[in-house]
């Protein structure tokens, strides 16, 4: 039975990640400060922290790495985190907090389930929508010869 940590202070997020989440095989426990949850993963540590980026007193990168500091104390086990970001330069953010995953905001329910279920099955999962858009351009260069 997994067991979810949210980390978020915005309702409308919360309950987006628990829409994707619902069932009886799933526990869901919320926390609206990026302080709180340490005291969360003490008290039961959670298959997975869903842990928004943008959090009032304590963001997204800082409660990574504090669970990163704490699991190298020796302190909590792994946790793995799936964090939501607000842009593309956000993932620069992820990346170095040693997040397992990423998804860039506007969330949609298919990407949130693939992140959580990629992470939930001990692996990563790196939203490529913040990657930029190639269009390809049209080639003026060729010219019908009327020959």
């Amino acid at each position: 039975m997994p067991d979810v940590l949210i980390a978020t202070d915005a309702p409308w997020m919360r309950e987006a990640v628990e829409s994707v989440l619902s069932g009886p095989d799933v526990t869901v426990r919320h926390v609206v400060t990026g302080s709180a949850v340490r005291a969360a993963v003490h008290e039961r540590a959670p298959e997975i922290a869903v842990v928004d980026l943008q959090i009032g007193n304590m963001g997204g990168m800082a409660v990574c790495l504090d669970l990163r500091l704490e699991e190298s104390g020796g302190r909590v086990p792994h946790v793995p985190v799936l964090m939501l970001l607000d842009r593309r330069a956000d993932v620069f953010l992820a990346r170095r907090s040693a997040a397992e995953g990423w998804l860039v905001k506007p969330l949609d329910p298919i990407r949130l389930r693939r992140a959580i279920d990629a992470v939930l099955a001990g692996g990563e999962y790196h939203d490529d929508a913040y990657l930029p858009v190639q269009v390809p351009l049209p080639d003026t260069m060729q010219r019908s010869s009327g020959a």
